[in-house]
């Protein structure tokens, strides 16, 4: 099969040969139809500790279709199946795994990270995290289901009640998946911070109720447009110093999600979170039942996605568009189609 390897730190990713996948026991071989490029996989080969091998596929925001099925598969399972997956290898009969939470399995390996990934033509899943999808959902709005899986899921751990204000920092697709759960559960303001112009039109197309700026005057930007302080934020960046501000611009009694990946050491000034008894709850990945939702809320309709994707490339053009993620732009979600 083809795939783009990871070659090593400052080289551009390399479409090369590989073999074939083979299914193991509780397992499938998918077709990739597409797979989203992620800032996951950005981080993830720059230098630093979080660089992966060289040698890697990389890509855990893949769809496709089940080619091949592994020994001992829980019935039901057929050849053609669309599905997608949760990207985890994982036991599957721990108690962490039987609730639907993976990503809390002791024996957790990432695909795309541990396991090759889907910027490949076949990716291996492992059957208890891989589901199927309803025939009334295209497999290009499925492309999204892990980006809006990550955002449902920073909602929902943040305990976000319908009325409440909401500021989130960051338009990229993670902080756009974050407003759009935000609209959908009912807040009362969703306000995304963002300097870039594109990407402010982009978060009023998908549920911001307005956008402001970024810098020291963002709690006034935010008094403006909402009529008082955020009860929630959601700091959807990853950059040192986010926090703090948050912090600072938090009520009393507020709660803060870090969401976004920070590649650098970061300080805060606990003291006014303590004086304003602040919840912090960092949030990552998701959990089946999230993953269930996003797949019932496009395939009823009653959610769209679709002006998050900015670009779709051909596995060749691939490792250029890549690259090119590398740097600021208009882009958002680039999609990479396998077939």
């Amino acid at each position: 099969m083809k795939a783009a390897v990871f070659k090593g730190a400052g080289q551009p990713l390399a479409v090369e040969e590989k073999p074939d996948p083979t299914p193991g026991q509780r397992q499938l071989v998918v077709a990739v139809d597409y797979c989203g490029i992620c800032g996951t996989d950005l981080h993830s080969t720059r230098e630093g500790p979080a660089m992966l091998p060289c040698d890697s596929v990389l890509g855990h925001e893949f769809v496709g279709e089940v080619v091949a099925l592994g020994a001992n598969l829980e019935a039901g399972w057929e050849k053609g199946d669309r599905v997608c997956a949760l990207p985890f290898i994982s036991c599957g009969k721990c108690a962490a795994c039987l609730a639907g939470r993976p990503f809390e399995c002791l024996s957790l390996g990432c695909i795309g990270l541990d396991q090759p990934g889907g910027f490949a033509e076949y990716v291996t899943t492992c059957e208890h995290n891989t589901l199927k999808l309803p025939d009334q959902l295209s497999t290009l709005d499925a492309a999204l289901i892990e980006p809006l899986a990550v955002g449902l899921h920073a909602v929902r751990v943040g305990g976000l009640k319908a009325g409440q204000r909401v500021l989130i920092t960051g338009a990229g697709p993670i902080g756009l998946a974050v407003a759009l759960w935000a609209r959908f559960m009912g807040a009362r303001d969703v306000v995304v911070s963002e300097p870039a112009e594109d990407r402010r039109a982009l978060a009023l197309s998908m549920g911001a109720t307005a956008v402001v700026g970024v810098g020291d005057t963002l709690g006034e930007q935010f008094a403006d447009v909402a009529g008082g302080p955020p009860d929630v934020l959601f700091e959807c960046v990853g950059a040192p110093g986010l926090i703090q501000q948050c912090i600072e611009l938090a009520p009393r009694g507020g709660m803060l999600v870090p969401v976004g990946v920070c590649e650098q050491p970061d300080t805060i000034l606990p003291f006014p979170a303590l004086i304003k008894e602040l919840a912090i709850q960092f949030a990552i990945a998701y959990t089946r039942a999230d993953y269930e939702t996003v797949i019932s809320m496009l395939a009823q309709g009653r959610i769209d996605a679709s002006a998050m994707v900015t670009g779709v490339v051909s596995l060749d053009e691939m490792p250029a568009a890549f690259d090119a993620l590398r740097t600021p732009s208009d882009q958002c979600k680039v999609l990479t189609r396998l077939r």
